[in-house]
């Protein structure tokens, strides 16, 4: 309870002074309830976040170990000028790391733990200048270079991480270890950057709702007006002056910097940029009232959910730029959808419910965190996926790490903070977010209530409370009833209650509590058939399973046929079924499907169709893919019998590569996904990175000869992104029964960007054709797609 006054005294002292500006819209204001007055003790939540606590935070401090990471910290510490590893940003990782482990340790003192996170202090506090200022990068890598270069270099950004990372320290210890070293930096930026001193804005924004917290941690209210700044000052076009860019050919979308920040009407850029900025201007205008920002708010909120969310909770379709496209644009087999995007728009959601105290913007906070969030990480909570697609042909896996790591510690510090989400109050009342097994103590009707939980969700949608209080006392008891759930009852000391008063999702319970009442809400969890809006195009024809907040997928390991070959048609019947040994105890989701197998056209125009046959189905959790033997997912599936993707002869062959990568997927070089242009990043590629300057192959292997005359390849090419150039020459090879040949071209082998690269040779007859290819010095190289042709008969 003691955070919860704490917060009383910080908020009230700024309603009260010169921060607010303008009148606030009739807003809820609601207080989250700490996630150390929450206790979570479930079959679901509660033992990913022992293996968060025990496995996922070790490993990801571990990690950083390995990575480079603490090293830089290090050098930085010894004012070494050389041996910097990775990207600019690398800082940002251990800040969420520590912070991870900090609410871990709020919640479970542990010694080791304990003892580790003080070292990691002491290694940052070290690499601090005496001037505040706090970033190994410009310390050991571009000395003297501070503040040049804001859109890019991650100088404010990565600071943000670690305020957050020193109020969850100080929240969860008491130390002001940490504290006191954020502070130091942030009075340094402060010294920099505001009215009056120099203008600017962070390229990549998270400082923004940084500052909002240190602010309510310390009382220090520059620390808010600093964000204010940064938050009001935005879509200036900045980084046009700063770059150099003239205004006429500048496009700062993918930055959020091409309008004034009151003026955004959708979703855009990089969608974690987009919104950590959408969190940080939230919490600005939930203090200033602010109606044109709040304005703003909802209307980018909006777009968001209404026109560009995945099912499963997450945002940005494009790898390209790691965000938005065009409204509708999600596609699934080259959905990007990084996890963190994920876990920002819940950070954004859950603010929009404390603001306004709606439950649809609480729905979109558990989306994410049972579908999308959660599928960040796998079981035994060693591996993790920065990519998410909604369909996958058996190349897309998690890894135990990535070059640029943000997402493993952004799960870690959202699991470990869990409780954070789950309630929030306004002194009147308790307002249940989220339904979890466990108790909740706040202070309603001038009381201290215990709300003790039971319920199986999110497999079974009963949920029992029962408060506990030493004396009667009157408050409001809103419990959420999710979007997805028609038919809600709720039961007092077990009467039913008819009609019960329903604002904004929540059914509200008001009267004197006392010890021994007993609440029964009720959310009956149908199989759900989940069709798309028309215009979003990837889904025309298709729909998704989902029960409860369950989203769900089929994977090839529970099939006997290809997930290509399957489609459920709408009078299918299913059924859910507890499976306690399947993928940890699961809800799955079982019934009958029909399979029409794959013909073999060879050359023939027309023929009978295949007839169709009736083949069990099962259905997983989506955030449950991927942990079992690798192969294809789907989420969405057709109801009648798919139509055949029009390809080549490769379509039909077995890849091989000489070398396969950390990143590599050599499926990817026959997926049918032919790019825009060299430079994009697609959910698969095939490439030999790290390799440089060597020869590699590619090879196509058929179960029966054919007699090829052609080929084209479109190559990778990742300038100002990646290692990968396009190569420095390349042949095409044919195995015959001495072993391979060159294939005798009609010309030469060209070698161009953004386009289809093709040769043609004198027909040959073979199972396998190979795709030699050397790499320039100092590069590596990769394909996007390499496509054969079929010779006629003379």
């Amino acid at each position: 309870m003691r955070t919860l006054r704490f917060w009383l005294i910080v908020s009230s002292t700024l309603l009260a002074g010169s921060i607010s500006s303008a009148p606030a819209p009739q807003l809820a204001k609601l207080r989250p309830v700490p996630f150390t007055d929450v206790r979570i003790n479930d079959s679901f939540w509660a033992p990913r976040r022992e293996i968060n606590r025990t496995v996922t935070i070790p490993v990801n401090l571990d990690n950083l170990i390995k990575a480079g990471n603490m090293s830089n910290l290090e050098l930085a510490g010894r004012r070494a000028t050389s041996g910097y590893k990775g990207p600019v940003y690398m800082d940002s990782d251990v800040y969420k790391a520590v912070e991870a482990a900090s609410y871990s340790l709020a919640t479970h003192p542990d010694a080791e733990l304990d003892r580790r996170v003080d070292g990691i202090i002491a290694v940052i506090a070290a690499a601090q200048h005496d001037d505040g200022y706090l970033n190994s990068y410009f310390t050991v890598k571009e000395p003297g270079r501070r503040w040049v270069n804001l859109r890019d270099q991650h100088e404010l950004y990565c600071a943000g991480h670690l305020f957050e990372a020193a109020v969850a320290h100080y929240q969860a210890t008491g130390k002001r270890s940490l504290l006191d070293i954020a502070m130091k930096f942030a009075d340094n930026i402060d010294s920099v950057f505001g009215p009056g001193k120099r203008m600017g804005y962070p390229g990549h924004p998270e400082i923004e709702l940084a500052l909002v917290k240190l602010w309510k941690a310390t009382g220090e209210q520059r620390y808010f007006r600093l964000a204010r700044f940064f938050v009001e000052n935005r879509g200036r076009k900045f980084f046009a002056d700063e770059h150099g860019t003239p205004p006429d050919k500048y496009d700062g979308s993918y930055w959020q910097d091409d309008v004034p920040i009151y003026d955004h009407r959708n979703i855009k850029g990089h969608a974690v940029r987009a919104c950590y900025l959408m969190s940080g201007v939230t919490d600005v205008a939930a203090e200033t009232g602010d109606a044109g920002l709040l304005r703003m708010i909802g209307r980018v909120w909006r777009n968001t959910t209404e026109r560009n969310q995945y099912l499963t909770g997450g945002i940005g379709p494009s790898a390209h730029n790691e965000g938005f496209t065009v409204d509708y644009d999600l596609p699934n087999l080259t959905a990007y959808q990084e996890t963190c995007a994920t876990v920002a728009l819940a950070q954004w959601s859950h603010r929009l419910a404390l603001l306004y105290g709606d439950a649809r913007y609480a729905d979109a906070v558990e989306r994410a965190l049972y579908n999308g969030v959660l599928a960040g990480v796998s079981q035994d909570g060693k591996l993790f996926f920065y990519v998410n697609p909604l369909e996958s042909r058996g190349a897309h896996h998690r890894r135990p790490w990535y070059g640029t790591a943000c997402c493993p510690p952004n799960v870690a510090r959202t699991l470990a903070s869990l409780g954070g989400y789950a309630y929030a109050w306004d002194g009147g009342g308790i307002w249940e977010n989220l339904h979890i097994q466990g108790s909740v103590t706040v202070e309603a009707g001038g009381e201290k209530v215990t709300l003790n939980v039971t319920t199986d969700y999110p497999w079974d949608g009963k949920v029992i409370l029962r408060p506990q209080l030493s004396r009667p006392a009157q408050f409001d008891l809103r419990l959420r009833v999710p979007g997805w759930c028609t038919g809600a009852t709720v039961s007092l000391n077990g009467s039913r209650i008819n009609d019960p008063k329903v604002e904004k999702g929540y059914i509200v319970l008001a009267r004197a509590w006392r010890t021994g009442d007993t609440v029964e809400l009720d959310l009956p969890m149908t199989i759900r058939r989940t069709t798309a809006h028309p215009n979003v195009e990837a889904d025309r024809g298709l729909y998704a399973i989902e029960r409860g907040p369950i989203v769900y997928c089929v994977e090839a390991v529970d099939h006997s046929v290809p997930l290509k070959a399957l489609y459920l048609p709408l009078n299918a019947e299913l059924k859910a079924e507890r499976v306690r040994s399947l993928l940890g105890g699961v809800v799955a989701i079982k019934g009958f499907a029909e399979a029409a197998d794959e013909q073999d056209w060879g050359r023939m125009l027309y023929q009978r169709a295949a007839a169709p046959r009736r083949v069990p189905l099962v259905a997983v959790p989506y955030y449950s893919w991927d942990n079992r033997t690798p192969g294809a997912m789907r989420v969405w599936l057709p109801a009648a019998p798919p139509v055949p993707a029009a390809a080549g002869p490769e379509s039909r062959a077995e890849v091989a590569v000489s070398f396969v990568g950390s990143s590599s997927q050599p499926s990817g070089i026959n997926d049918g996904v032919v790019p825009r242009s060299s430079n994009e990043r697609p959910a698969a590629l095939c490439h030999w990175w790290p390799h440089r300057g060597t020869e590699e192959w590619a090879q196509y292997t058929w179960k029966k000869p054919l007699t090829l005359c052609g080929s084209k390849v479109y190559w990778l090419d990742d300038t100002g992104r990646g290692s990968s150039r396009l190569p420095a020459s390349w042949q095409l090879q044919y195995l015959s029964a001495d072993g391979w040949k060159p294939v005798a071209a009609r010309g030469g082998y060209p070698v161009a960007r953004d386009k289809w690269c093709e040769v043609a040779f004198d027909p040959v007859t073979t199972t396998a054709l190979r795709l030699t290819v050397k790499l320039q010095k100092d590069w590596a190289a990769g394909v996007h797609e390499w496509k054969v042709v079929e010779a006629d008969e003379e």
